[in-house]
């Protein structure tokens, strides 16, 4: 898996509204794994290179259900999507006519996301600390506890009860930035929408591509 799609499934989940009473940035991220079971948003996603000069934009809409469902759907610089239907995770370049797919428990077991879409993988795949605040932003420092992820480190910020942002750091020292705006907590989601169907005359490739 490269880093750009590392980067894209690490994000894929990232909603989020949190209860307010939380104070401390994981007080915030653990209410938000017990009240949160359904969102959707809109994101801005920033990704640089390790030397800080090479930098890409993009922009798009999210959805998730738990555990393990969602749609990520990068809308600009190019279409791409991201399925995760519980099971597998698809992903479909569009232009290229490829879809990539692999169990979605590979694929989330040891990333970021695993923090948001899972039942119990917050304390098992992650060691938490709190990270300070910053502007008003309470921010979580969170270490995959197996380096496999790809992921050296992952700081989660939240603001008045909301997820405010997301920064990810890769093995390779790309650094991941995300925004969120526009966040619906536990609105009723059409299932639809976490199924996918490769299109006709699409190259498949994965480790598993049965459907």
């Amino acid at each position: 898996m490269t880093s750009m799609l590392r980067s894209m499934v690490a994000t894929c989940m990232l909603v989020l509204t949190l209860p307010a009473c939380a104070s401390s940035g994981i007080e915030q991220l653990r209410a938000f794994i017990d009240a949160t079971q359904s969102g959707r948003a809109s994101f801005e996603q920033k990704v640089t290179a390790k030397s800080g000069r090479k930098t890409q934009n993009a922009s798009g809409t999210m959805a998730f259900s738990r555990p393990g469902k969602f749609r990520w759907t990068y809308d600009k610089p190019y279409y791409q999507l991201l399925v995760g239907d519980g099971e597998k995770l698809w992903v479909h370049d569009r232009d290229l006519n490829q879809v990539t797919v692999k169990k979605l428990g590979d694929a989330l077991a040891s990333t970021p996301a695993a923090l948001l879409a899972g039942r119990n993988e917050l304390e098992r795949n992650f060691d938490l600390k709190e990270g300070g605040t910053e502007d008003g932003v309470a921010w979580v420092d969170a270490r995959p506890k197996v380096a496999e992820g790809g992921f050296e480190s992952v700081r989660i910020g939240f603001a008045d009860g909301v997820l405010r942002g997301m920064v990810l750091r890769d093995s390779f020292g790309q650094t991941t930035l995300l925004r969120f705006t526009q966040f619906e907590r536990n609105p009723v989601l059409d299932a639809a929408q976490f199924r996918f169907t490769p299109p006709a005359g699409a190259d498949v490739i994965g480790d598993d591509v049965k459907k």
